[in-house]
């Protein structure tokens, strides 16, 4: 499968799990990867050109921080902005049936802050319900999130490790090695037109 990698950070120089993250992944074949703020500093988001991208590509992955339990601005203007009514959602809107969105995230704090009694209070697939329901409303299959927890604070061989697996998550998508169908978000059900575009 091909697949493209939205990568979302407006402070990209600064960062440090997110670099790796993209080091890790830079130059695999079969994988496009878009910097969106390095392409639309301006937030003029080319809607057709994106559009087309994703129609090139199985899998969709949103990497960024997770900035206030959501994604950097950018991001969000671009979800706004490309997934159009009627044609990727509503009457009409099934262009991006049968295809795979990931999120592919990183959060200051650490797992245990990401659960019921923790502080923030709700755990990350509960925090990251709306991108859920995005990929059900684009007749996408929403798959379980890939997470580095409090990675400026790991040392640079875990973070290094870290990254390694989201190397071999993304390999593993593109050679089949690893079903898609096998990694859903627990409890997401298959929209109706997922399997018709399959």
């Amino acid at each position: 499968m091909k697949l493209l990698v939205l990568h979302a950070h407006p402070r990209s120089k600064a960062s440090v799990v997110q670099r790796a993250m993209v080091r890790a992944i830079s130059g695999l074949d079969g994988v496009t990867i878009a910097d969106l703020y390095a392409e639309y500093p301006d937030f003029d988001i080319h809607v057709a050109r994106e559009q087309q991208r994703l129609l090139d590509h199985d899998v969709i992955v949103l990497q960024h921080p997770f900035y206030w339990y959501s994604s950097p601005a950018l991001l969000k203007e671009w979800l706004d902005l490309v997934l159009e009514n009627g044609w990727a959602y509503g009457p009409g809107g099934t262009r991006l049936a049968g295809r795979f969105l990931l999120s592919a995230i990183s959060t200051g704090g650490t797992q245990e802050a990401y659960r019921h009694g923790g502080r923030n209070r709700f755990e990350i697939a509960e925090l990251l319900s709306p991108f859920n329901q995005t990929a059900y409303l684009c007749s996408m299959a929403y798959l379980a999130p890939f997470v580095i927890h409090a990675g400026r604070q790991l040392p640079a061989g875990q973070l290094a490790a870290a990254a390694g697996t989201y190397r071999d998550l993304i390999v593993g998508l593109r050679d089949g090695a690893i079903d898609p169908l096998s990694r859903l978000a627990p409890g997401f059900t298959l929209p109706p037109a997922f399997s018709a575009k399959r």
